[in-house]
């Protein structure tokens, strides 16, 4: 039987939650670790050379003292390499700051008025950018099919 896309007719907002919908990354073939390895800052893009998409390192919430299994790549980045100076700058595009600035915040979803306030850009600018029907990096709205 063939999947049912359905077609949202909800229209974002400027308070609609966005984040990075990796399955968005897995559904087209695209493997979301090598960009996301490309991100690393220099000292651990030569520490995860080797690393395989499948591994894995524990992960302890300081919150509830859980300990999960997570994406090594993923997990560098977002607790090192995301918090480096530079990791966003004036110069990087918009998508891009957009996209680093989920990583950076652990991939929390996040409306385009709070992406405004951390990045300095209007709002508005960034919401016609993640509602503009393309999908970015697989940035979309919470809940999106």
């Amino acid at each position: 039987m063939s999947e049912v896309k359905r077609i949202s007719l909800v229209k974002p907002t400027l308070q609609t939650h966005f984040h990075i919908d990796f399955n968005w990354w897995s559904q087209r073939d695209r493997d979301w670790r090598v960009h996301l390895q490309g991100l690393l800052c220099s000292e651990h893009q030569q520490a995860f050379s080797d690393f395989s998409s499948e591994d894995r390192v524990d992960f302890v919430d300081p919150n509830t003292a859980e300990v999960q299994q997570v994406d090594g790549v993923q997990h560098i980045l977002i607790t090192h390499c995301a918090r480096q100076e530079g990791f966003i700058t004036q110069h990087t595009t918009l998508v891009d700051a957009i996209f680093r600035t989920f990583v950076a915040n652990g991939n929390e979803p996040m409306t385009p008025v709070e992406l405004g306030e951390r990045l300095n850009r209007p709002a508005q600018t960034i919401l016609r950018v993640l509602s503009s029907g393309q999908v970015y990096r697989g940035m979309r709205p919470i809940g999106k099919v």
